[in-house]
């Protein structure tokens, strides 16, 4: 533990201290948040980045596709899962160790630095000698030793709200992660579970939450669109919301072509067309010319 995560926690008056904006003078009163450095790609500079690829690593043809694709669109980031938690154990659940090489070699080949998800705490230190950022998906949340484990890691760490967790909740899976000296963290939100369930959205990506979680934490804010509607068509108009709302970045599921949605074995119905994620990845530069705000004393 570093001697600034000792210092603070040897006092703590709250639930989560690490990661609270009221520790820290210099953020109190701006929304501004702690810059994460994910292998020379800033996060939280006030410029929405773009993490893209496919749900899951299926073939090396296809990554490698994806990836030249992304990059071409404007992605900063590549995203893509070697192994995969899934409701049902009969589904698709990566490739495994295999789907790592393939994420490396689409590294190399891209120049994208690589997200993705680690599920056990005895695999991040394999995932983690391919990974940039190792993300914990909203499945495992609240999976405290995986957290701590990634937190001694030492990567950036991609932390996913898990779809029936309080924003308190939330920042306290941060903290597990920070007490053990990694502030380099993003937190994700990826949609929650409301009444709404399947009617026209797969969760509801919780907007509110964004601006809650900026008076409350120092961390970047990323949004999942993907995920929160299930539904290629709606991500554009999901992701631009986000936007609006202030997130430091978005997290988007690409396909190469519209003949690969009926192919792809992990949320086909969610990737959005190359062309679709340029036309976003526009829309958050833009962003960029906005000044931050500052918070209102409480």
């Amino acid at each position: 533990m570093s001697e600034q995560a000792a210092t603070v926690t040897s006092k703590p008056n709250g639930p989560y201290e690490l990661v609270a904006r009221r520790t820290y003078p210099e953020y109190r009163r701006t929304t501004r948040c702690r810059v994460v450095n994910v292998a020379g790609v800033a996060v939280g500079t006030g410029c929405p980045v773009i993490i893209a690829g496919p749900c899951a690593v299926e073939s090396r043809d296809q990554t490698l596709a994806i990836a030249r694709a992304v990059k071409a669109a404007g992605a900063d980031l590549l995203r893509g899962g070697a192994f995969k938690p899934r409701t049902s154990p009969y589904e698709f659940q990566g490739m495994g160790d295999e789907g790592l090489e393939i994420l490396a070699e689409a590294r190399a080949r891209s120049g994208l630095p690589v997200v993705t998800e680690v599920l056990d705490p005895r695999d991040v230190e394999r995932v983690g000698q391919v990974a940039d950022c190792l993300q914990v998906g909203a499945r495992s949340m609240q999976n405290f030793p995986l957290l701590r484990e990634v937190g001694r890691f030492g990567l950036p760490v991609l932390l996913k709200r898990h779809w029936a967790a309080t924003l308190t909740e939330w920042l306290c899976a941060a903290e597990y992660i920070a007490v053990e000296g990694n502030l380099d963290i993003l937190l994700c939100e990826r949609g929650i579970r409301t009444f709404t369930q399947g009617d026209y959205n797969r969760n509801t990506l919780d907007l509110n939450v964004i601006p809650a979680a900026r008076r409350r934490t120092i961390l970047p804010i990323i949004a999942d669109p993907s995920h929160a509607t299930g539904d290629a068509a709606m991500v554009p108009d999901v992701a631009r919301a986000s936007i609006g709302c202030g997130v430091d970045g978005l997290i988007i599921e690409v396909i190469a072509d519209d003949s690969q949605r009926c192919r792809t074995l992990c949320d086909g119905p969610q990737g959005i067309l190359p062309a679709e994620l340029e036309a976003i990845a526009d829309d958050a530069r833009g962003w960029c010319r906005r000044p931050q705000a500052k918070l209102a004393p409480r």
